[in-house]
């Protein structure tokens, strides 16, 4: 079946409210699909919705804490009630907290695991008990190249990336009996709120871009950061029937950062 004759899919995108879940949720209603916005952010997704609506698209807010379990059961039993099957989740909703480990609190590791990976074991375990049934769907988790190298500070963030990365490919390898793809899009500095939160002046970009020895951090070849445009195509690529052979791969959007590694 062709990309065309798949228009109008039921896609729920999670972190939808700003940054790369944001820019999902465009990439998707701009093609003809109907995109669930999950968020904890009320505010967010009013603003989104209004401008997605006023465009003309089609899109159906839904404030939800993904850490919260009982609260993700719900509203995915909602959002199929009430919009129709699941076939595309797209897992992008996460938070950072910064620091070295041996001044990292319990607080910032617990909220860190309690959304970046249980809130996507949460909501990836309720549609994918949908999905089964259905012998079909796609799921994209958005990890980071994090995952695969080490980070001066980043320890909990690193971490919590690694591990829905590896549980994103475990998932997909059970499901594909059931004809259900699961994939990882892995970003590197990013344009976003996120990233600039993590600059300590107005040349942060330029600091990014060029690496740094005394953090042992690559510079980016490409010599730019990525935008969330970016990270979405590459979304919707993997979410597509173009992808259809594949699972369980970690496509790399960082400029070349890693080195391929």
């Amino acid at each position: 079946m062709s990309d065309r004759e798949r228009m109008g899919r039921v896609v729920l995108v999670t972190g939808a409210a700003q940054g790369i879940g944001e820019a999902v949720a465009r990439a998707f209603v701009k093609r003809g699909d109907l995109v669930a916005a999950v968020d904890k952010n009320a505010a967010g997704l009013d603003r989104l919705l209004a401008e997605l609506n006023g465009e003309g698209h089609q899109a159906a807010a839904f404030q939800t804490d993904i850490s919260d379990r009982e609260a993700v059961d719900a509203v995915v039993e909602q959002i199929e009630r009430d919009l129709g099957p699941i076939e595309v989740l797209v897992n992008v909703a996460a938070l950072l907290r910064l620091g070295a480990v041996e001044s990292l609190c319990d607080e910032d590791w617990a909220e860190t695991f309690a959304v970046n990976v249980s809130g996507v074991f949460y909501v990836s375990r309720a549609v994918i008990r949908r999905m089964v049934p259905r012998k079909s769907g796609s799921i994209v988790t958005v990890g980071s190249n994090a995952a695969s190298v080490p980070r001066m500070h980043m320890a909990a963030y690193a971490s919590s990336k690694a591990a829905v990365t590896m549980f994103t490919k475990c998932m997909g390898l059970e499901n594909a009996q059931h004809g259900i793809r699961c994939n990882v899009v892995s970003p590197g500095s990013t344009e976003t709120e996120m990233q600039r939160s993590m600059w300590s002046d107005a040349n942060g970009a330029e600091a990014v871009i060029a690496g740094s020895l005394e953090s042992f951090k690559l510079g980016i070849p490409l010599r730019k950061l990525a935008t969330p445009s970016d990270i979405a195509e590459a979304v919707l690529f993997l979410a597509s029937d173009r992808a259809s052979h594949i699972t369980m791969h970690d496509l790399r959007v960082d400029g070349g950062a890693t080195l391929g590694n």
